[in-house]
């Protein structure tokens, strides 16, 4: 039976056929690539030595050879051409001379030679697989031909020696050239290491050690990783992660306040719901009343009671994943801006002044009630802003509305002659909780309004460079048949 897995948990890493980490992987790396070097290295000075032991037996027949070519006939003993021979290790020394071959010296000639070298013409490569050959033939009692320069008037002088000598003489240079490169190699390959280790694999070590700290706790600051004053590529890595780290533990903060005021508005929203039906309830016998005022406001006092019911029935913006969709329909934006006013008390004796300039006859193919959600937000932040520098003067502090239309698109702009936004309001304009200039504000408004604009296909903004605040809302018609738009005209 399996055991169940946690979700909240990582997933096991997967296992590495390689289980060393990577510092052991680099010292391996390291340690091969230095023994290739050498082997590099090695193989040719095999082949060098190869040749210069060669070379030293032809120096010393030249000298035999000097010296046999100059003493009359049979003036030189048997035993002085042996002891000539044994001090050159050779068998034979012969001499060419002219279209003649002179045998200078013998002792035990065999009939035949197995190897045949010309130090006068040995290429490189070749020369590298004949000391192979040489090194690791298993034949006891080769023997090599070796031609060279002769001295004097002669054409070339060759030797005749064992090979077995050679082979010695060449093992026992492997050994110490091999003792030397091993030296060489450890040395290097532990700086290189070093080096490399305290270069780059401590600063990856470091910034995956912080990764998986922070891994575990996103949401503590202290696990943010303090980028280092390096300006390799490694310093920018450390720099884009910790503001990554920054920007991702910002936003699970922001996460978990819109998590917690999801839970507020659940926990309100019932009894809430429950006290505006019961206002709704006692504002309808306001019109039975016989006052006219009373009589003229009742029905929008109604009316608002109702939208905040349904607003209540849908939840706070964020208290849920989305906002319903739009119900659309053509209607008259001047109408929509009256409500707007009566709802937020800026009749003409207000102290804040309101100036709309609407195309005549302006209609706007959008939902009533988000729409209206969205210019109160913004016409609210307004209020808030102008009211800062109070006492208030109508003919200073204003709230202008535009609205015109472009072919099948509507364009509202909401100005006012506030303050303006802030920088750090303006560089979070519509991020929820980071957009508010005012202190205690949450940074919700623009949010909402944003949401409710967008869901209508449209685009909402901030216009740089005028006296305040200056939104625009851009909403276009919906694409709908000519005879359809025709008769919601009608009607409307």
């Amino acid at each position: 039976m399996t055991e169940p897995v946690n979700p909240a948990q990582p997933p096991p890493a997967p296992k590495s056929r390689w289980p060393l980490g990577l510092s052991g992987k680099l010292l391996l790396l390291t340690a091969l690539f230095v023994l290739i070097a050498e082997v590099l290295i090695f193989v040719p000075s095999i082949s060098s030595f190869r040749l210069m032991w060669l070379t030293d037996r032809l120096a010393s027949a030249h000298t035999a050879a000097l010296v046999l070519d100059a003493a009359p006939d049979d003036m030189v003993s048997e035993d002085l051409k042996k002891q000539l021979l044994d001090s050159i290790r050779a068998r034979a020394v012969v001499m060419k001379m002219g279209d003649k071959r002179r045998l200078l010296a013998a002792s035990d000639m065999p009939p035949e030679t197995d190897h045949h070298v010309d130090v006068r013409n040995v290429s490189r490569i070749g020369a590298v697989f004949d000391a192979l050959e040489t090194m690791f033939s298993t034949s006891q009692n080769s023997m090599m031909r070796v031609i060279g320069p002769a001295p004097g008037q002669g054409d070339f002088i060759e030797i005749v020696l064992d090979e077995q000598p050679l082979r010695e003489a060449m093992w026992q240079y492997a050994g110490n050239i091999f003792l030397i490169s091993l030296a060489i190699s450890a040395t290097t390959g532990l700086f290189v290491y070093l080096t490399l280790l305290w270069m780059f694999v401590r600063p990856l070590r470091r910034l995956t050690r912080r990764l998986v700290d922070f891994g575990h706790s996103p949401e503590d600051p202290g696990r943010i990783l303090a980028p280092s004053s390096r300006n390799d590529e490694i310093g920018i890595a450390e720099r884009e992660l910790s503001a990554m780290q920054k920007e991702l533990a910002d936003t699970l903060h922001n996460k978990s306040r819109l998590a917690s005021l999801g839970l507020a508005v659940s926990k309100i929203n019932h009894d809430l719901r429950n006290i505006l039906a019961s206002a709704q309830l006692m504002s309808d016998r306001l019109t039975s009343t016989a006052d006219p005022s009373v009589r003229r406001l009742a029905p929008k006092l109604i009316a608002t009671l109702g939208r905040a019911i349904a607003y209540c029935e849908q939840t706070l913006a964020y208290g849920r994943a989305q906002e319903p969709p739009p119900q659309r329909r053509l209607f008259d934006v001047a109408d929509l801006l009256g409500e707007v006013r009566d709802q937020l008390d800026l009749g003409p004796d207000a102290k804040i002044g309101w100036v709309p300039s609407i195309e005549r006859g302006l209609q706007i193919d959008a939902d009533p009630d988000q729409l209206m959600r969205a210019l109160v937000n913004l016409v609210k932040n307004s209020i808030e802003a102008l009211s800062a520098r109070a006492p208030n003067d109508p003919a200073r502090d204003q709230i202008r509305i535009v609205g015109r239309r472009e072919g099948s698109v509507v364009t509202l702009q909401v100005a006012d002659t506030g303050p303006g936004l802030a920088d750090r309001a303006r560089t979070h304009l519509f991020e929820p909780f980071q957009g508010s200039s005012r202190r205690g504000g949450s940074g919700l408004g623009l949010v909402i309004v944003a949401e409710l604009v967008r869901a209508h296909g449209g685009d909402i903004r901030l216009v740089d460079g005028t006296i305040g605040a200056t939104f625009t809302i851009v909403i276009p018609d919906r694409p709908v048949a000519l005879d359809e738009r025709r008769a919601e005209r009608a009607r409307a």
